[in-house]
């Protein structure tokens, strides 16, 4: 078997090391599951009978560092691949729904699959075969997430396991199996035990996962315990003949309609949480969501701060939802100003984010997915011609300004108008042109 699974070598020798010094060992989790679906493993895990100062004394002349010496956990770096190398190990309770209380080693492989959340993940490679005590392989053929044993024990051990089943299905696109779908769902709201940098990696994975959609809509209370501010926008019926789906499930469909990074996925899922609190309904009886963008700013920065989402990825995110309803112009004009304003990769993701917005609202667009195309390929252009966006491209500065006799906040005013016509297309970023721009400048004074 070892020859027809994708193993590393590296981490292979680690494991037989191991094996040949008379320990039981095994690679096991997630590389062993990614192996038998022919992926690449991401990382390597191995379990092992010998204790971690065997472990360090085996390895001695290898490169590895102690990484969990409480769970007895040696990283070792083989040819530059680390390898987590974990006794064998059963655990007691987990009176916090995060860390097991308890720590006890064991000498039997099967005790510590045992304790592992999915089956899916509790399978392990020795050089003499497979170990599936669970069924897992099973469960992979029917592409299904299910929990080793009780499942509700298993959520109760540790609240974190109900966002990584949801992650895993999504990542995989499988489906939850029955009981531990209902088990999940019962647990969900002891995620408040968990730290939210924890959740927000969980949460991050699993928006930009193939299955998001998917496992978002059956399971719409992870999202709302992720980001606690959606909890209005699930069911809520916008009552209008533009939009087929409640607020939520909109939002969904946009996320799914979207390129699978963070923060334009995260903008697609909050883009509307600003409209339960901007909802009035007109005297026909159709309901409308006046500054619901303006609204929702607010809302999706305290949500994306709540889930410590990094501040680069929440101010990416918020901008996109404050400008998702600009209007679009297929001019060239249109795309470099708005380009200047929030650069060109943020000007492509928000006309994706429209084009997604549109077509999620389940009605005919009315042209609007052709004018985002001719939108972006005007966006597109700039980018292939260099155009100059920013003060610092500008053939002139403040030097130049200065020797044209404008001072003090006259000089930021001027460059950045010249920027403004230049990005726009009304003036080539030539010096000279540049120059004599400035001399009217100062004239007009």
């Amino acid at each position: 078997m070892a020859r027809t699974l994708p193993w590393d070598p590296r981490a292979l020798w680690v494991v037989e090391q191991l094996d040949r010094a008379g320990y039981d060992a095994a690679l096991v989790g997630g590389c062993v599951r990614d192996a038998l679906l022919s992926l690449p493993p991401h990382d390597y895990d191995a379990a092992t009978s010998a204790l971690p100062e065997q472990v360090e004394a085996l390895f001695a002349d290898t490169p590895r560092f102690a990484t969990g010496s409480r769970y007895g956990t040696i990283t070792v770096v083989a040819g530059g691949l680390p390898v987590e190398v974990t006794t064998f190990r059963r655990e007691g309770d987990y009176s916090d729904h995060r860390r097991p209380d308890r720590v006890e080693f064991t000498s039997r492989l099967e005790d510590d699959l045992a304790r592992r959340d999915f089956t899916i993940n509790a399978m392990a490679w020795r050089p003499g075969g497979l170990v599936d005590r669970f069924g897992g392989r099973a469960d992979l053929e029917r592409r299904l997430v299910r929990c080793v044993g009780d499942p509700d024990r298993r959520f109760e051990e540790d609240a974190l396991r109900t966002l990584r089943g949801l992650r895993l299905a999504a990542q995989l696109d499988f489906a939850l199996e029955e009981d531990t779908a209902a088990a999940l769902r019962r647990h969900l709201p002891q995620l408040s035990h968990v730290a939210r940098e924890r959740v927000c990696a969980e949460f991050l994975r699993l928006i930009c996962s193939p299955g998001a959609g998917r496992v978002l809509l059956d399971f719409p209370g992870g999202a709302v315990q992720a980001l606690p501010e959606l909890g209005p926008a699930v069911g809520f019926d916008q009552r209008n003949p533009h939009h087929l789906y409640d607020v939520y499930t909109h939002s969904v469909k946009t996320l799914e309609g979207v390129s699978p990074s963070p923060a334009l996925r995260l903008a697609a899922l909050l883009h509307d949480v600003g409209k339960p609190s901007t909802f009035t309904l007109d005297g026909s009886g159709v309901g409308h969501f006046y500054g619901h963008d303006r609204a929702g700013v607010p809302l999706a920065d305290r949500a994306l701060e709540g889930l410590r989402v990094d501040r680069a990825t929440r101010e990416r995110a918020v901008l996109l939802i404050a400008r998702h309803h600009l209007p679009v112009e297929d001019s060239r004009k249109w795309a470099g100003r708005w380009a200047r304003r929030l650069g060109t990769r943020a000007l492509l993701e928000l006309l994706e984010l429209k084009g997604a917005d549109g077509a999620a609202c389940g009605t005919p667009d009315g042209g609007q997915r052709a004018l985002l195309d001719r939108a972006r390929a005007q966006v597109l252009a700039l980018e292939a011609e260099g155009a100059c966006l920013t003060l610092r491209e500008l053939a002139v500065d403040g030097r130049d300004a200065l020797a044209a006799g404008l001072s003090g906040p006259a000089v930021g005013v001027a460059l950045n108008a010249l920027l403004d016509r230049v990005a726009q297309g009304e003036l080539n970023n030539d010096r000279e042109a540049l120059l004599r721009e400035l001399d009217h400048f100062q004239e007009g004074m």
